[in-house]
């Protein structure tokens, strides 16, 4: 079974700037979906940015034009630049990665709609005003 991971959370004032990382044990999979989440207490967990295989990304509207996901798979690393944060940030961020069955056309909008089974323990992120 794989796993993810992540790391690079921590307290930042607003307007501030933080790199999330998360290491994947299955990037030698050519066919997966890997995205970033948050959840604050008592909220439902939301979606914040996906990626493809392919590099194809979605951003959830809260975090267009501030927020960037991208991989590195010499370093088997997902990352989340995130820039201009606001207050209402505040939350623990998770990764998650599902490999995909051939056959299926993945994009970064397949990955917002599908279900992850692999998720890391998650890491605080706080941004105070």
């Amino acid at each position: 079974q794989g796993y993810v991971a992540e790391s690079g959370g921590g307290s930042v004032q607003a307007e501030g700037s933080l790199r999330l990382s998360c290491a994947v044990s299955e990037y030698e999979l050519n066919r997966y979906c890997l995205g970033w989440f948050r959840q604050t207490p008592g909220k439902e967990r939301e979606g914040v940015a996906w990626i493809d295989a392919d590099d194809d990304t979605k951003y959830a509207l809260s975090a267009k034009g501030r927020f960037t996901i991208s991989q590195d798979k010499a370093k088997n690393t997902l990352y989340l630049q995130m820039n201009n944060l606001k207050p209402e940030d505040t939350a623990k961020y998770y990764c998650a990665f599902e490999h995909l069955p051939s056959g299926v056309y993945s994009s970064g909008g397949y990955c917002s709609l599908i279900k992850y089974n692999t998720w890391g323990q998650g890491t605080q992120v706080t941004v105070s005003s």
